[in-house]
């Protein structure tokens, strides 16, 4: 029986008593000694990232991560990053409005509205004529090509309304002396288009590939000496394509489209054969390039003639490219242009 305190109460059990009585209770307490040491260095360590601004934005960052992969399943907001947000530019706050921008022989060019525009019929300077248009978008760039082979970029929504004549190119860029425009073409920065020039090379590039911000322009087709460059022709499907090349002489090739590289300026890869004497001469060139999907139908137009070449027909004109080509008929071997007419548009099916 323990002794009674003064007090009536109990004595406390110190020292060797306490030792006696309860050995396991003081174990336990020479134990926490280690703990508490612990606890100590994890105060100092809140202390030190309580003190520190980038200390504390990265341990909430590492206690938010493993939350999320702790109690996060499939349903939860996923965290994501985005880009820093910026202003529009004036192009992207515009309308997409169908134009159709046109050019004359002698470099003015001007912008209508809508597509159903007969550029030909428009009143032109005098002496001054039609030479091409392109149809596009307000909010896109239009490029053009001289006969150089540069290529110069002008925000369509700012050239001059149809109901005018037009502007001289000149006043917009900075051609080479006695350079004149040859092509254009309109669409967005990851259209692709076949150039070409009339030496008969040719390859596939992007329109991001030939933007130019500088008067200047930029080379974009290596042009052979005497060459000039074709009209530059979308490729907009997705399934296989065919190229069709035809020279002055009425020679035709069919090719896949694939055989040519994608290039962001060039020469290009040869696509119908033309004997070097007669391309130096200027005795032989190419007259059209086209693309064509595997149903569609070829209309070869010679004067106020024309013949329809279906796909079965076109098999005679079939090869690897590079090649001569075959003739085609007589009375069509001198091509004005050619069209292509898909299946289902023919009205003659």
């Amino acid at each position: 029986m323990l002794p009674p305190s003064p007090t009536g109460h109990p004595a406390p059990i110190t020292g060797k008593l306490c030792r006696l009585f309860f050995p396991a209770d003081t174990a336990r307490r020479t134990r926490d000694t280690g703990p508490a040491d612990e606890l100590s260095q994890e105060r100092d360590a809140l202390e030190l990232t309580l003190s520190s601004e980038r200390r504390l934005r990265t341990q909430v960052k590492k206690e938010l991560k493993a939350d999320a992969e702790t109690f996060g399943d499939d349903r939860r907001s996923p965290l994501a990053i985005r880009s820093e947000a910026r202003a529009l530019s004036e192009t992207e706050l515009m309308t997409a409005d169908p134009v159709t921008v046109v050019l004359s022989k002698k470099g003015w060019v001007r912008a209508a509205k809508g597509h159903d525009i007969d550029a030909a019929k428009l009143s032109y300077k005098s002496g001054d004529s039609y030479l091409l248009s392109v149809q596009g978008r307000s909010n896109q760039a239009t490029i053009f090509l001289d006969s150089t082979g540069r290529a110069y970029t002008i925000a369509t929504h700012t050239l001059p309304s149809a109901r005018s004549q037009g502007e001289p190119l000149t006043g917009r860029v900075n051609p080479p002396p006695g350079a004149t425009f040859d092509a254009a073409l309109i669409g967005n920065d990851d259209d692709h288009y076949l150039l070409a020039s009339d030496a008969g090379y040719g390859f596939v590039t992007r329109i991001a590939d030939l933007s130019a911000r500088n008067k200047a322009g930029k080379a974009a087709l290596t042009l052979p000496k005497g060459a000039r460059a074709l009209p530059p022709v979308s490729v907009k499907a997705k399934e296989e394509l065919c190229v069709v090349a035809i020279s002055n002489e009425g020679r035709m090739l069919v090719f896949p489209l694939s055989e040519l590289p994608v290039m962001a300026r060039g020469k290009g890869n040869k696509l119908i054969n033309i004997p070097s004497a007669k391309a130096a001469s200027r005795e032989e060139y190419v007259v059209c390039v086209a693309l064509l999907r595997a149903d569609d139908t070829l209309v070869v137009h010679s004067g106020k003639r024309y013949i329809r070449l279906k796909p079965s027909d076109l098999d005679h004109y079939r090869g690897e490219r590079g090649r001569r080509g075959n003739k085609l008929p007589r009375g069509f071997q001198k091509v004005d242009r050619i069209e292509t007419v898909s299946k289902g548009n023919d009205p003659e099916e």
